[in-house]
C-alpha cells in the first residue's frame, strides 16, 4: 500500500508556487519536496492542519491510497 500526497496537483490548481505554499506553511521548500516525492514517513496534523487551510482543501484532497499490485 502506498499513500501518495497529490499537493502538486492542488498548486498547479492554484497556480501558487512551492515557495509561496511553503511561506504560507512554514515549513521549507525541501520539505515540501520530501512531501511531493513520497519519502516522507509522517505528516504531524498540524501540519496537515496548515496544508488544508493553505490550499482551503480537505485532507483526502491531497491525500490518497494506492493499493499493492499482486
Amino acid at each position: 500500500m502506498a499513500i501518495i500526497v497529490d499537493i502538486d496537483v492542488e498548486l498547479a490548481k492554484r497556480g501558487m508556487s512551492v515557495g509561496e505554499f511553503a511561506a504560507a506553511v512554514g515549513i521549507t521548500p525541501a520539505n515540501i519536496a520530501v512531501l511531493k516525492n513520497g519519502r516522507a514517513k509522517a505528516v504531524r496534523f498540524s501540519t496537515l492542519d496548515a496544508i488544508c487551510r493553505t490550499l482551503d482543501c480537505q485532507p483526502g484532497d491531497i491525500l490518497r491510497r494506492v493499493p499493492d499490485e499482486d
